[in-house]
């Protein structure tokens, strides 16, 4: 009976453990807005229905169509550097990710 008792202790131990585990923070789809609209709206459309100011620079809406959006987490985490001289270089922080990711799956 106390090896039964102390493995029911030791699961309950665990799932106590595990469940106490901090889960990763939900994205501020506000908060990736506000990035969109400082470092991306002036040449993208960050909205659902405008188009982008410079034509070349897709909606946001529409990336997902292209490919998944949690692919840019990388790129955004190192610097975004593109093929084209208009877009800037920047680089975000790991809860801007979050944030910014959010927002685009959003606009899904």
């Amino acid at each position: 009976m106390r090896v039964a008792n102390s493995s029911l202790l030791l699961a309950l131990a665990m799932i106590f453990t595990l469940g106490s585990a901090r889960p990763v923070e939900a994205a501020n789809i506000e908060q990736g807005r506000r990035l969109a609209l400082l470092y991306c709206a002036g040449c993208h459309a960050i909205d659902r229905v405008s188009p982008s100011p410079l034509r070349i620079a897709p909606p946001f809406r529409t990336l997902h169509e292209r490919y998944p959006v949690e692919t840019l987490e990388e790129a955004l985490a190192e610097g975004i550097v593109t093929g084209h001289p208009s877009m800037p270089q920047f680089q975000f922080e790991p809860d801007q990710i979050n944030d910014f990711i959010g927002f685009l799956k959003s606009l899904e």
